[in-house]
């Protein structure tokens, strides 16, 4: 059995700026971001990871690096752990999107399996499909030695990977949450990827 676990990129200004969709967009980190990333790396350290995967963003990147560097890793880049492709909305804020594209962003949330992001951008099925191919394909380089793998990924696709593998209906990830710096464990088992634990803050979370 393998453990992966899935971590969201820090904080970038676009996600402080009225949440603006950033998508293939290849925004840095905040400097809230960046302590965000030192944090996790020493929430995460003790857990003896045998490989460091990531987006190849500046933003999970910049996130990965801290613990690949404590863990003595090299970060493993792959394109299948990119952020979603957010088509015309990359940049928007999330509110203006509902007013300024509400045709589409009305499509995209009832079917986003078959609703391209954006108009331009991928569908909820196409992003799923390569990031099954990455886990499964990393599954079987792993499980047999009971590992702890990090993924340095985005928020969309964490929560798009984990409605499909629970086989939910592509439109109920916006149900799901996955916070800047926050963590998503996958175990790999028999029966395929079992869900442990879901937007897991690596400091206690402050009410606001």
């Amino acid at each position: 059995m393998a453990a992966f676990y899935l971590l969201r990129h820090g904080e970038t200004l676009w996600n402080a700026d009225r949440n603006r969709y950033s998508g293939r967009t290849d925004i840095p980190l905040s400097p809230r971001g960046e302590q965000q990333a030192k944090e996790s790396a020493e929430g995460l350290e003790g857990l003896g990871f045998t490989a460091v995967y990531s987006s190849p963003l500046k933003r999970t990147l910049q996130t990965a690096e801290p613990l690949a560097i404590r863990s003595r890793l090299p970060i493993q880049q792959d394109e299948r752990l990119i952020e979603i492709d957010f088509g015309q909305w990359e940049g928007v804020a999330a509110a203006d999107i509902r007013e300024r594209f509400a045709s589409g962003w009305q499509a995209w949330t009832t079917d986003p399996g078959s609703t391209a992001a954006g108009g331009t951008g991928e569908t909820a099925a196409q992003v799923y499909a390569r990031v099954l191919d990455f886990f499964t394909e990393k599954a079987k380089l792993h499980q047999g030695l009971n590992e702890s793998v990090l993924v340095v990924t985005h928020d969309t696709l964490i929560r798009i990977f984990v409605a499909g593998m629970l086989e939910m209906p592509f439109r109920s990830y916006r149900r799901l949450r996955q916070n800047n710096a926050a963590v998503t464990v996958i175990l790999t088992s028999e029966d395929g990827f079992v869900l442990k634990h879901l937007n897991h803050s690596m400091k206690p979370l402050k009410e606001k």
